[in-house]
């Protein structure tokens, strides 16, 4: 999907639900870290982080305490809406909210500690720019081999077609072209096992994971075959592939 894609794309999910997936009922197994408990470990109480593609915020208002300045920032306007919702159902007062697209960070040089985006585009030179000197950048992405039995089911999907590992190894090379030393990367394969139909139905409608779900005639009938060859005690099951990487500048 091109950004203007992706843009409607989440508009659309933001009006609904806000990318809050608390109601979605799945066990997983084999998940190496939490991401957001990853940028706690590595920040002091002074520090000020800003977080890319922030959807409704949730992520970052639950962490906020552990920060002096949390800054989140979206592409899309109706995330941003559901994010300060959000905020002002809590008591937190040093998180603020953006629209603003991560190929252009309109902040000061040098002005940030820690840079967190998780499952969201970003442009290295930008996080280069905006963060301060010996910062630490971290960013949890999706492999291509993220739920690979349900997209060779339905024959598409998010980068299907790709070789897994492609993405890691293209923002590793630019992260180091623009001048961030000490780059790791790390990932994990686990297994999900979504509990009832609408569980994992709920993840399709409202996730490009398979995309334009819904539209082909078919895609009902491939969804009802694939929940009958996955189900399990546990649940239907499938894969979460991750990748993380931090980097020092």
């Amino acid at each position: 999907m091109h950004e203007i894609d992706n843009e409607h794309f989440y508009n659309e999910v933001g009006k609904v639900i806000g990318w809050d997936f608390s109601n979605v009922k799945c066990q997983s197994e084999g998940i190496e870290w939490d991401f957001y408990e990853e940028v706690t470990k590595r920040c002091k109480s002074s520090d000020i982080l800003l977080d890319i593609g922030t959807g409704g915020g949730e992520n970052i208002l639950k962490i906020a305490t552990f920060f002096f300045l949390i800054v989140g920032i979206d592409l899309s306007s109706e995330m941003v809406e559901k994010a300060r919702i959000n905020r002002q159902n809590t008591d937190v007062k040093n998180v603020r909210f953006f629209q603003m697209s991560s190929q252009g960070l309109q902040f000061p040089t040098d002005f940030f500690d820690i840079i967190s985006c998780c499952h969201a585009p970003f442009a290295p030179n930008e996080i280069a720019k905006v963060l301060k000197k010996e910062g630490v950048f971290l960013t949890q992405q999706v492999s291509e081999g993220d739920k690979i039995n349900l997209k060779r089911a339905f024959g598409r999907g998010q980068a299907f077609q790709e070789k897994d590992g492609m993405l890691k190894e293209k923002y590793v090379q630019e992260l180091r072209k623009a001048g961030f030393s000490n780059v790791q990367s790390f990932e994990y394969d686990a297994t999900e096992y979504y509990q009832e139909p609408e569980d994992l139905l709920f993840l399709l409608t409202h996730t490009p994971i398979i995309p334009n779900f819904g539209e082909g005639k078919e895609d009902f009938k491939i969804l009802h075959r694939f929940m009958e060859n996955n189900q399990t005690e546990k649940g239907i099951r499938t894969n979460s592939k991750r990748f993380m990487i931090m980097a020092e500048k």
